[in-house]
């Protein structure tokens, strides 16, 4: 059998005849339900044997090689392969997250209600960008479940993004299209000329994200100015007031300061109040860069140190961070959401709500982002995951992994070869190895930190504070208990002690000095 087709341009194409090729058919039903349950028990026990395992291993060059070759057979291959592929190929080779003694990065594992939800968003598989579907309010009710635990006030709104960097970016668009539609310069030569003079202030601590989305929105590295910080890490407020009362007075146009909830080095959090003073008395948007620490407000030790909180412009949250919520799941929470209304919304004859939703219709979400086509899978499992703790596990959640961090620093602390140098008040431990002898200390950590990785049993990093190259221990998992902060100790000092270290210490001998 054959199909006559066509072609739409006779200049160019000549009518062709093609042979029909049939398609793999759909699976069939059982088959289908015989991979889900094979892939379900097969999910069951990778995440209960996890602990058991190591944290990380190396991946062989011909493996590696392998996966990037990207070849693609020509025959069809059946539903069983992918489970296979999986299992052999990808499974052994993680980031290291899932483990409880992974101390690394912020990367939590995923939660339970979050994997279950996974599936079955991508079964449903409606876009939570265009059009009406259930997924898109339930959408809009999270992120107000959301807004709710940051502390923010009634009437937030915002969208689910991919993560913080993307939340960042949308952040500071939106901050600009208000800052410039407030002046009259929304277009036309007057946004070319104001867009020109535009600074950006955010701590000296903030995340990296912060000045690649600065970078992103068109505004030059001679235009973006990091704040100086306290002796806790913190911004200071007089530092911020002082800088932008100089780009004042040179005729820049100072619009957004971005302060942390939680910095990615040592945990700490910008005083909010007194910045929100200084952008107001500016004329400024203050947003809060909180994808770890954005829920902070809800954790009774914390709360004094949100004080204000409910003055902000935005906020980045990273339920993929402190809730668990799979990968990847940010969200922009926005104190008036037709602010990013105006920044992203853009109309198209072939995107137009439809009458029929009537008055109960809400913007799309596609209009406060630049994302059109939007996964589900970041509403039902961030719901799910909600739904699965309740507010009261939020916060016992996170007041678990304070306490462990707590308990992380004390040990280090008594530790003679070991000075902690930072930490807190979200869970994290900044800390050195104490050895007089070692003539390129920095050196020194960042080897211990690579042997602790490939010896598989516990996995941190090392970081730049103040100056140095320490070590650094985040407490992001709901697995993690005491046994595996005495592991990682031990793990670190084994690693000190290793005959490849750098430097001239001798073998077999130890420093009790600090």
């Amino acid at each position: 059998m054959t199909h006559h087709l066509r072609a739409q341009d006779p200049e160019q194409f000549d009518e062709t005849f093609l042979p029909f090729v049939p398609t793999p058919p759909a699976a069939h039903p059982k088959v289908l339900r015989d991979e889900l349950v094979a892939a379900t028990e097969w999910v069951s026990r990778y995440l209960s044997d996890l602990p058991t395992g190591p944290v990380n291993r190396p991946m062989p060059a011909e493996h590696r090689s392998r996966l990037r070759a990207g070849r693609l057979g020509r025959e069809p291959g059946d539903l069983g392969g992918v489970l296979e592929f999986v299992r052999d190929e990808i499974a052994p080779y993680p980031t290291g997250n899932g483990h409880p003694a992974f101390f690394a990065w912020i990367n939590s594992p995923p939660a339970p209600a979050g994997v279950i939800a996974e599936l079955l968003a991508c079964t449903i598989n409606a876009t939570c960008g265009m059009g009406e579907n259930a997924l898109m309010d339930l959408e809009r009710g999270t992120v107000r479940m959301l807004a709710s635990l940051a502390g923010l006030p009634q009437g937030t709104g915002g969208v689910l993004t991919s993560g913080g960097s993307m939340a960042n970016l949308l952040a500071l668009a939106t901050a600009r299209t208000w800052f410039l539609t407030r002046r009259g310069s929304g277009d036309g030569a007057a946004y070319d000329r104001d867009h020109a003079r535009l600074t950006v202030y955010y701590s000296a601590q903030a995340h990296m994200s912060v000045a690649k989305a600065a970078s992103c929105i068109g505004l030059p590295a001679h235009r973006l100015r990091p704040v100086a910080t306290d002796a806790s890490d913190r911004m200071d407020p007089a530092a911020l007031r002082a800088a932008i009362t100089a780009d004042l007075d040179a005729g820049l146009l100072p619009f957004c300061t971005v302060s942390t909830l939680g910095t990615t080095a040592t945990g700490a959090v910008d005083p909010l109040e007194p910045i929100t003073e200084v952008c107001r008395s500016a004329g400024m948007w203050h947003h809060a860069d909180g994808a770890w620490g954005g829920l902070g407000a809800t954790v009774p030790a914390l709360a004094p140190l949100y004080r204000g909180v409910g003055g902000l412009d935005s906020m980045t949250v990273d339920p993929h961070k402190t809730l668990s919520v799979p990968v990847g799941c940010g969200a922009l929470l926005v104190s008036d959401p037709e602010h990013p209304h105006t920044a992203f919304a853009h109309q198209a004859s072939y995107l137009v709500a439809d009458e029929a939703d009537g008055a109960d219709a809400a913007p799309w979400l596609s209009h406060a982002t630049i994302e059109l086509t939007r996964p589900g899978t970041r509403a039902l499992a961030l719901w799910a995951t909600l739904h699965h703790l309740g507010r009261d596990c939020v916060a016992g959640m996170l007041t678990q992994q304070l306490a462990l961090a707590a308990e992380l620093r004390e040990r280090i602390v008594a530790e003679p070869r070991l000075d902690l140098l930072a930490g807190g008040p979200w869970p994290v431990a900044c800390f050195r190895i104490a050895d007089p002898r070692c003539v390129a200390p920095d050196a020194l950590h960042t080897h211990v930190a690579r042997r602790v990785q490939e010896n598989g049993r516990a996995y941190l990093a090392a970081v730049a504070v103040r100056g140095r190259t320490v070590l650094r221990a985040c407490v992001c998992n709901y697995r993690t208990t005491s046994e595996e902060l005495d592991l990682l100790v031990r793990e670190v000092l084994h690693a000190a002690d290793a005959d490849d270290r750098p430097g001239p210490a001798v073998k077999g001998q130890r420093s009790n000095g600090r």
